[in-house]
């Protein structure tokens, strides 16, 4: 059987989506929750948002997924960037969404920045 070549999906916050961030790279697997703002039918493509940051997701390999505008949702996919086109142009082709609406996004955000110092501290101690 062959390896997948599917990565998990870093955590990431829309507002770390801009070019000078490590994690914006084409291609790069992504984790990402917002609140859904807009949603097209016709290009399948939604907007959420966070703290006043808004980020595209593309939903077309999506099934089974009722959006609802102000609902909270989480994508896991893979980031597209178009060079030719505005970094705000860029977008999540997901490849797993769901509804998250009884998370406590503040918790969220908390526990985010805590395993992020955890893990720097791990990475580092270990690199000795």
């Amino acid at each position: 059987m062959a390896a997948s070549s599917l990565q998990a999906g870093v955590l990431a916050t829309i507002q770390e989506l801009r070019p000078s961030s490590p994690l914006f790279t084409n291609g790069a697997s992504l984790r990402i929750t917002g609140r859904l703002q807009e949603f097209s039918v016709e290009t399948a493509v939604a907007v959420i948002a966070d703290e006043g940051a808004t980020f595209r997701i593309d939903t077309q390999n999506l099934r089974d997924i009722n959006f609802r505008i102000g609902s909270l949702y989480q994508f896991i996919g893979e980031l597209f960037i178009q060079p030719d086109l505005p970094p705000d142009q860029a977008i999540l082709q997901a490849r797993v969404g769901r509804n998250v609406d009884g998370m406590d996004i503040n918790l969220y955000r908390n526990s985010l920045e805590l395993r992020r110092r955890f893990e720097e501290k791990y990475i580092s101690t270990n690199s000795i």
